[in-house]
């Protein structure tokens, strides 16, 4: 019987995008900073985010966070904050150049695979990524059962 309730993320993490590493192939990472409000961090410690459809983009010289959905903070009914809203990401000039320059490259793009607290101050973890082929993703799929049968035959003959 399988198990019921949410999938557990690594300890630390307030969301993880567990599809990003099976759509894409992560090339390099970034840990950058992300300009909040005030309700929107107190809904970032309940765990009320969702990042599976969010992209990162270098736009003017900075880097901004789309499709990064935030629910709203229930005890802040009448000041909360837009849910959906484009959010600012903060990373040093030349980091975010040397992103722009890549990005310019066919079929690169940037995901956010997890946000996370460090201290006091969020953070968002970006992966530059290349899409996958649904061959590779069936071919990694395949390598790792095969992995998976083979440590278990390992563990049986160990007995």
């Amino acid at each position: 019987m399988a198990k019921a309730g949410k999938k557990k993320v690594a300890p630390g993490d307030v969301a993880t995008n567990r599809q990003a590493r099976h759509r894409y192939d992560i090339i390099d990472k970034l840990e950058c900073g992300i300009v909040l409000q005030g309700t929107e961090v107190k809904a970032l410690r309940e765990g009320a985010v969702q990042i599976k459809d969010a992209y990162a983009q270098v736009w003017e010289g900075e880097l901004w966070l789309h499709n990064c959905h935030i629910s709203p903070y229930a005890p802040a009914a009448a000041n909360n904050h837009e849910p959906e809203r484009v959010r600012k990401l903060l990373a040093k000039r030349t980091e975010i150049q040397r992103l722009a320059g890549q990005l310019s490259e066919k079929g690169l793009t940037l995901v956010p695979l997890r946000i996370y607290f460090k201290g006091q101050n969020a953070k968002v973890e970006l992966g530059l990524a290349k899409g996958r082929d649904r061959f590779d993703k069936r071919q990694a799929i395949k390598e790792r059962e095969t992995k998976r049968d083979m440590d278990r035959a390992l563990r049986e003959a160990n007995r």
